[in-house]
């Protein structure tokens, strides 16, 4: 049987267009409009063994229930864990999913673009690459062998990461016109596509998709929002601070740099308090 892993993202998905869709203390949090996406993908993919890791906020979006609906899916839930969007991946799993995800940071015309933090972090290069999320986490499966086998967002994510990932499946699911502005695909075409396109994967091997991976060593430059963010960070062993609002780290080891990323994201929410 194969071994699907499926990192969960809020942003990219279509009906969604500003914070409070995604706020699951907002009254108008969109989880239905969520979960009816998430249903029709898992529909396509009733043969597989499904890691399903709720990575959107706090990691409790996704109710548990949905297990009784799909008995193949093992869901990850929670917030402040070990490689957070990443939780759980190994050289088990025959190609990882990226669903839900959104462009990066100041991507033009992008919805709701943020690149790990939305209040934090400004942009991200990696090998003077201007990063998004899903280049960030697919260079993480790629530490495990594991390649990228389909990615589900809006347009932007799928102009920005198809050069990097040509061979991965593509599901558009809106046109983003601005920040809080998108054209969503019709909803009944876009859950056929969705089903379908789990039950295209379904009969889809490990080699059909390609590997993503850095080149040692590994430069990651960081500019923060504010001088304080930089402030906090600058602390951290091996970063070193290049001007007011930006670090840079350098390691052989991808695994080092994506935990420094998330440590960054951590340090960075104390800025709230100190502000």
């Amino acid at each position: 049987m194969k071994r699907i892993y499926i990192s969960f993202d809020f942003e990219g998905l279509a009906g969604i267009t500003s914070w409070g869709d995604v706020d699951k203390k907002n009254p108008d949090y969109k989880r239905k409009e969520m979960l009816t996406q998430l249903r029709a993908f898992l529909s396509g993919l009733s043969d597989c063994e499904i890691m399903l890791v709720d990575s959107h906020a706090s990691g409790d979006n996704i109710p548990w229930e949905i297990t009784n609906e799909f008995p193949n899916v093992n869901l990850v839930s929670g917030g402040v864990r070990p490689y957070y969007m990443m939780y759980g991946i190994d050289g088990s799993f025959d190609f990882a999913v990226f669903f839900g995800y959104h462009a990066g940071i100041g991507t033009l015309n992008a919805n709701m673009d943020h690149t790990y933090s939305s209040s934090s972090i400004h942009n991200i290069w990696i090998n003077g690459i201007e990063m998004n999320e899903a280049l960030i986490n697919a260079a993480y499966a790629g530490l495990y062998g594991v390649p990228v086998g389909c990615i589900v967002g809006d347009d932007k994510v799928v102009e920005q990461t198809k050069p990097f990932l040509n061979k991965a499946i593509y599901v558009q699911t809106k046109t983003s016109i601005g920040r809080h502005s998108a054209i969503m695909k019709p909803m009944k075409n876009l859950l056929e596509e969705l089903e379908e396109t789990g039950k295209a994967l379904s009969k889809k091997e490990r080699g059909d998709f390609e590997i993503f991976k850095f080149q040692s060593p590994i430069e990651m430059v960081v500019e923060f929002s504010d001088t304080l963010r930089a402030d906090l960070v600058s602390s951290m062993p091996l970063v070193e601070r290049l001007n007011g609002r930006k670090v840079r780290i350098v390691h052989e080891d991808y695994k080092v740099i994506f935990e420094a990323l998330l440590a960054m994201t951590y340090i960075c929410a104390a800025a709230r308090v100190l502000s």
